[in-house]
């Protein structure tokens, strides 16, 4: 009796079937284009109705309230001086020029007014909005988890009060969030060019992988967060935090897609343009955004160069235009750094990062409650707050756990790059715990702690093997926190616009003792 080979066999058995696919579906996006079209239109229209009402208030007697009074000023300079600010008795000239040039369109638009130096932020807030609809549906492949993440932007009271005030950080955090969706839409179009590479047979041609060509998504998040760092220097944050999160997505596509070295192949096809593009290019926008200052003879601190600072005396150092800027930045970063505790800078509203996530301690950015009529021989109250929606803040330790179990545990890459965007925004502060420091500096952080809501009520509500009781009551418990986040901002709605109300009820919006 004769025996069959180990080839023979296994060809008699018939042929082995493997398990899993070999390379991942061919899932680069949702497809749903019309219905996420008209989901992201109406979650945008109810974004552009709460920020755009009566945006002009409140003022402090016609003028701005808070920090508006450093950055609605300093962008009417801008626009009266040729884009330059050459007073520094003016203010604070601290910052980049890009978010106070916005901040001067609405003013030459209306004028040294609440809606003339509000009138940006206001768009940009609504544009965020749109942003995060279409981030999530990408990442989620569900355009309802889209609009429930757009929703919940919406009823951000942080999101809310940082749009609808001429302050620097919505800026940045719109330009954050781009960047992040294109890197999103990088991701998916890798993916697509990989899989066209797997149908062709190309990709073990060489052990590293086959070529990308020109990935202009992530060219665009270069230029993106060149415009955030051009607004304020933490933005840089986010260049070091998404340049390793893309490099991180092109392994894991690489080896999805059975690259035989996928990280070598990272190292030689992917490193190099990574660093032109989230390196060079952001440097380049954040020096483009001095052209005014570099074309000034007025300027802060354009001239340095013999005066405080030497001139150029090798031909390997940069033109004395650069130095007096290198300078000039220096003196900023100095202002900055010295701005401690221990210093004795202290302000009755700041925070530290570790009471962020849960908003335990709000910024108070105006109040008025002497002579405020409406409340009978009381005076009223008059607030602005910028204060976290109880509903979506006071949630966040539990959210951000589950996400960190999802990206750990379950290799989930969409907690994981949201994730990624919320702790480039927080963990960085915790480096100068000294440093005065104030809860506007976790706007950036909001949207994506909204997508990470979303993400999870769609787990809930969208469960995959759930029977149709089990869906049901997802469904219901999603709708029910849907319902409470909006309520819950609909009840702090007067602490977030300055509406007239009873010192009574200004006591019960008081929900802890640090908001006081």
């Amino acid at each position: 009796m004769s025996v069959l080979t180990d080839d023979r066999a296994a060809t008699a058995r018939g042929p082995v079937i493997s398990p899993a696919p070999l390379v991942p579906p061919a899932d680069f996006g949702p497809t749903d284009r019309l219905e996420g079209w008209t989901a992201t239109a109406v979650v945008t229209a109810l974004a552009a109705v709460t920020r755009f009402m009566n945006l002009g208030s409140p003022t402090d007697a016609g003028t701005p309230i808070f920090d508006e009074k450093h950055y609605a000023p300093q962008a009417w300079q801008l626009l009266h001086n040729f884009g330059v600010e050459d007073n520094p008795g003016f203010g604070l000239v601290v910052h980049p020029p890009l978010g106070k040039q916005l901040i001067a369109l609405g003013e030459a638009l209306f004028g040294y007014t609440g809606l003339g130096w509000r009138l940006t932020g206001a768009v940009f807030g609504v544009i965020l909005v749109a942003l995060v609809v279409r981030i999530v549906r990408r990442i989620s492949r569900s355009t309802l988890v889209g609009a429930m993440a757009g929703l919940l932007v919406v009823a951000d009271g942080v999101s809310f009060v940082s749009a609808r005030t001429a302050l620097l950080d919505v800026f940045m955090t719109v330009f954050v969030v781009a960047a992040f969706g294109a890197l999103m839409v990088d991701r998916d179009e890798v993916r697509a060019r990989l899989h066209t590479a797997w149908l062709q047979g190309r990709v073990a041609e060489t052990p590293w992988g086959p070529r990308l060509g020109v990935r202009w998504w992530r060219f665009g998040a270069g230029v993106l967060l060149g415009l955030a760092c051009a607004t304020k220097w933490s933005g840089l944050y986010f260049v070091a935090g998404f340049g390793l999160m893309t490099l991180a997505l092109d392994v894991a596509a690489r080896r999805a897609y059975r690259v035989p070295r996928p990280w070598l192949g990272v190292l030689r096809r992917d490193a190099g343009p990574a660093v032109y593009v989230l390196g060079v290019i952001p440097v380049a926008l954040y020096l483009l955004s001095y052209a005014p200052w570099f074309a000034s003879e007025t300027a802060v601190g354009r001239y340095q160069a013999g005066q405080e600072i030497g001139v150029r005396e090798h031909w390997w150092q940069p033109p004395d235009a650069l130095r007096s800027l290198w300078h000039y930045t220096y003196k900023a970063f100095h202002f900055h750094s010295e701005l401690t505790n221990a210093a004795g800078n202290h302000h009755p509203w700041e925070s530290k990062p570790w009471t962020w996530p849960m908003s335990l301690r709000p910024v108070l950015y105006a109040i008025d409650n002497e002579g405020v009529p409406g409340c009978g021989p009381a005076s009223c109250v008059k607030a602005v707050m910028l204060v976290g929606t109880p509903a979506l803040w006071w949630v966040a330790v539990p959210v951000l756990g589950y996400a960190l179990w999802r990206s750990v545990v379950r290799r989930d890459w969409r907690y994981a790059v949201v994730l990624v965007g919320y702790l480039a925004g927080w963990l960085p502060w915790f480096a100068n715990i000294d440093r005065q420091m104030y809860f506007f500096y976790a706007v950036v952080m909001a949207p994506f702690l909204t997508m990470a809501i979303a993400l999870i009520l769609g787990d809930i509500a969208f469960k995959r093997g759930a029977g149709p009781e089990r869906r049901t009551l997802g469904i219901l418990a999603v709708c029910c926190y849907l319902a409470l986040a909006i309520t819950n901002f609909a009840w702090l709605f007067p602490i977030l616009t300055g509406i007239p109300i009873s010192p009574n009820t200004w006591n019960l919006q008081m929900w802890l003792p640090s908001w006081r």
